[in-house]
């Protein structure tokens, strides 16, 4: 019986550990095909998602207050990272491959791990070596079928890439308030501090705010800030970094596949090779990571 239960808790797990990825590598999709501008759809995600998180904050015994500046400070430091990340994201989105956008968007767990290095003031060694030449090989590969494809792509590409580094800054400005704090609350706080970014960059580039069709933006708030998330937050503590790692290697794979059926994005041999290179690339860093 004991086996039995056991069996079924581990099943749990994974099916919660593979369902977040799943859910994250459908938000490319619901960007594409929402009604308003991709920045607006990123300041939509994270209004929609708040009431959602604020309640999971309360249910899980997460305090919503009583916080130092200094707390205040990195969480709103965080949200504006974070609101930058989705809206380089999300413009991206709409100029390269399915799968390119989710890779590249995905690249912060390389830049933190060489951050977390400069800190330490050392080398990589060992599988961090590889993983930055892995990354390096298959960028390189995926940079140039985008430029052969077209210039546009490959600024798609760009702008994914530079969602990695401020998703980076993200995830370095949590790690104090992490310590102390639920990932709820942090979640609930940072989405309301990068919300008027969004907006005031939304209504910069004179983008339709105010969708005529919702449920692509209700979807996408809770595929990708609460249903994503939320999963991989309950699923995170019952395995090791390197297979949450490996289970990261299935965005890119659904995401491409998503691209070829619904917008008839068909890879190469080159972009799959370029594609496996990163993501394995992604799985190693993640590895080193705790």
């Amino acid at each position: 019986m004991t086996n039995a239960t056991g069996g079924s808790g581990r099943a749990l797990h994974f099916a919660a550990l593979m369902g977040g990825n799943a859910a994250l590598a459908l938000g490319p999709w619901f960007v594409r095909i929402a009604d308003t501008g991709p920045v607006a759809a990123g300041l939509w995600r994270l209004v929609l998602a708040v009431p959602l998180l604020a309640g999971m904050a309360l249910a899980t015994g997460q305090k919503l207050s009583g916080y130092r500046p200094a707390v205040w400070a990195a969480i709103v430091g965080a949200g504006v990272f974070f609101a930058l990340d989705l809206g380089s994201w999300h413009l991206g989105i709409l100029h390269t491959r399915m799968g390119n956008a989710t890779l590249f968007g995905n690249s912060g767990s390389l830049i933190v791990m060489a951050w977390g290095m400069a800190m330490l003031r050392r080398w990589p060694h060992g599988r961090e070596w590889l993983a930055f030449a892995l990354a390096l090989l298959g960028s390189a590969i995926l940079l140039g079928r985008s430029l052969e494809m077209d210039r546009a792509t490959l600024i798609g590409d760009l702008l994914c890439l530079l969602a990695g580094v401020l998703y980076a800054g993200y995830i370095v400005l949590l790690q104090r308030p992490r310590a102390s704090l639920g990932n709820w609350a942090l979640l609930t706080w940072s989405s309301l501090a990068g919300a008027p970014v969004l907006l005031g960059i939304a209504l910069a580039l004179d983008e339709q705010v105010i969708p005529q069709v919702w449920w692509p933006l209700i979807a996408l708030a809770l595929a990708s800030q609460v249903l994503g998330q939320g999963l991989l937050i309950f699923a995170l503590r019952h395995f090791s970094a390197p297979v949450f790692g490996l289970a990261l290697l299935s965005q890119p794979a659904i995401a491409a596949a998503v691209g070829w059926l619904a917008f008839g994005e068909v890879l190469g041999w080159g972009d799959v090779v370029g594609m496996v290179l990163v993501a394995g690339a992604l799985a190693l860093a993640r590895s080193t990571q705790g």
